[in-house]
């Protein structure tokens, strides 16, 4: 795999299930050791993730980095003095649940998706709503098998984007759509980081998993970041040395 950069980058932003780890597993020690030659060279590092800030965090088992989550609406950093993340950004919108159920239905009774285990839908606190196919209670079998290829759920992606227009819709998980408030996701958070940090586009290298049509990462790879596809995790770390030592 060829890097898209020849020069080092500013600052590095990571997506984590699926690009430095298995999905919904700890960081390896290879992976916390490259990100260190990584940084140890003079590269910012930055996570930038769709679920929630903390959860990344430990997930990452408590390594020191700034943390982007729930597509923007959050932001972390790293405070080496407390040992922790602080909180800079934590950001709620509220969502008009009647009228995001009542879509959900409709949506559902046109294809025929009547049976599901659970809720339909599930709201988070932040105003980021998770549009289950399968319900909120599936089995987790059956999640993994309904669409394991995000064939189905790419077809139905531009009919559920223009059903609920007031979100950016992400073909999710293993059977579901996740919805952020617009304008939130990925893109937006690296062009909000870039105007903080005073950078420009080219000074970023994103490195993530999910640049599929739909998919949480895709945003970026359109807004023209510099874009490391990850296809297989095991690869990274030595991706991420071979940026290290890029001049």
């Amino acid at each position: 795999m060829t890097l898209p950069v020849s020069r080092k980058p500013k600052l590095a932003a990571f997506d984590l299930d699926g690009t430095l780890t298995q999905h919904k597993t700890p960081l390896s020690a290879e992976a916390r050791d490259a990100l260190d030659a990584l940084r140890a060279s003079g590269v910012a590092l930055m996570m930038a993730g769709a679920g929630d800030c903390r959860r990344i965090f430990r997930q990452m088992g408590g390594y020191p980095i700034d943390v982007v989550g729930n597509y923007g609406m959050q932001y972390a950093e790293w405070d080496a003095a407390a040992g922790g993340l602080r909180f800079v950004r934590d950001e709620c919108v509220p969502c008009d649940r009647a009228g995001v159920l009542a879509r959900a239905d409709a949506f559902r009774a046109a294809h025929g998706l009547l049976d599901f285990a659970g809720d339909s839908v599930e709201f988070h606190d932040s105003g980021v709503v998770t549009f289950a196919i399968l319900g909120t209670k599936a089995r987790q079998e059956d999640k993994l098998a309904y669409d394991p290829d995000r064939r189905k759920r790419r077809a139905m992606h531009a009919e559920v984007k223009a059903l609920f227009p007031e979100f950016t819709v992400f073909v999710g998980g293993s059977s579901s759509f996740d919805m952020a408030p617009a304008p939130f996701d990925k893109a937006w958070a690296l062009a909000k980081a870039c105007e903080e940090r005073g950078l420009r586009k080219e000074d970023v290298l994103y490195v993530g998993d999910d640049y599929g049509p739909g998919g949480n990462d895709e945003s970026v790879l359109l807004a023209g970041f510099p874009f490391l596809k990850i296809d297989d995790y095991r690869d990274t770390p030595a991706l991420l040395r071979e940026t290290a030592r890029l001049p």
